[in-house]
């Protein structure tokens, strides 16, 4: 199934890094126990020349301390952007067939899909679908992250575009930074994407992340030897067809901050950055991004970038003025759920706890 899989990422309604097959691959062995693949196809699967018309990852969970379970999309520390893969020229086709699976697969009637996009193309598919279907849907912790969105604009937009999003005051305070961090020798903005360059840019970017806060807290990737393996199998299956961009902030052969990007047909996916906090006082993070920033608006290939971050982050959303709004969205199955209701407000009190006691999702 895989050529077939990597077909549909590759000519997706929406494009959707996680889900896409090489990505997929490489986060199983870390992040892919229980996870199922639910697809709908033109003709049985097994059939030679199948396509795939939809396909979305997910697993039965029990998320509400009672016997109802649910569908839940696939998501874990790397994966936050849930819209299934969707054949661009049979969207509706797939979708419906998609809501209608768990009936003809006896799976529970309910899918609950995190990080769903509530604008653009899918967006308008699914509340049309559901419309005409009458099939039930209620949104969750909706919130938005920093988001950059050139697509139509014209050269003189994307050249302008920083003088535009980020204040005059912002850009001389990061110009003095830079001055002072400069002072200690020559910094440079290095890009890598040369796939041989790639593996020892990627053990510089853990050790850099490891020797920070989240090393100390044990949430950096250099603590976890199974994230490390789905890091370089990523780096691997996309360094070879020139979509991982790993940018550094260096001084004399040492990194200050550097970050891991991903890409599909259009879009960046900002993945993770780190600094050196010994260079906090000038802002080295802030520096990278907007050295990357100026990259995309010069590459016109990409026409969007998905910072991948928390809601209301200022490293950010100082230099992208757009947003992507989303929400976890529990939608009832075709044929219908006579338990959505209850469902719906489980749902409900959980995600209010989780607001009460993190002020994020659960």
């Amino acid at each position: 199934m895989l050529g077939a899989w990597r077909d549909l990422g590759h000519a997706a309604l929406v494009e959707n890094l996680f889900f896409e097959a090489d990505f997929a691959m490489s986060a199983a062995r870390a992040f892919g126990a229980g996870i199922r693949i639910v697809t709908v196809s033109d003709r049985p699967p097994d059939e030679p020349g199948a396509r795939l018309l939809a396909l979305w990852p997910c697993r039965i969970v029990h998320r509400w301390g009672v016997p109802l379970p649910a569908l839940m999309g696939w998501t874990h520390g790397f994966s936050i952007f849930g819209a299934p893969l969707l054949a661009r020229d049979e969207a509706e086709r797939g979708l419906k067939g998609l809501l209608d699976a768990p009936r003809a697969l006896g799976l529970p009637r309910r899918l609950l899909m995190p990080y769903l996009p509530l604008d653009g193309p899918f967006a308008a598919l699914l509340d049309r679908t559901l419309s005409e279907t009458r099939q039930r849907r209620t949104d969750f912790w909706s919130h938005e992250r920093g988001f950059l969105d050139v697509s139509g604009n014209e050269a003189s937009a994307r050249k302008n575009y920083l003088d535009v999003n980020v204040s005059p005051r912002k850009a001389a305070q990061l110009a003095r930074f830079f001055r002072r961090m400069s002072a200690g020798g020559v910094v440079e903005h290095e890009i890598v994407r040369d796939p041989r360059a790639l593996t020892e840019a990627l053990a510089d970017y853990v050790t850099l992340e490891t020797a920070g806060w989240k090393g100390r807290a044990g949430t950096a990737v250099g603590r976890r030897p199974a994230e490390v393996g789905f890091l370089n199998g990523l780096i691997a299956s996309y360094g070879e067809r020139g979509c991982v961009r790993i940018d550094r902030l260096r001084r004399d052969g040492r990194s200050l901050a550097s970050s891991l990007a991903l890409e599909t047909a259009s879009t960046l996916w900002f993945l993770k950055i780190s600094y050196d906090e010994a260079e906090a006082k000038n802002s080295p993070g802030a520096q990278l991004v907007e050295r990357v920033t100026r990259s995309l608006l010069a590459d016109n290939r990409i026409e969007t970038a998905d910072s991948c971050a928390p809601p209301n982050f200022p490293l950010i959303e100082t230099f992208w003025g757009e947003r992507r709004r989303l929400a976890h969205g529990l939608i009832e199955a075709g044929g219908g759920d006579r338990l959505f209701r209850l469902a719906a407000s489980l749902e409900g009190l959980r995600a209010q706890a989780s607001r009460l006691r993190t002020g994020g999702p659960a």
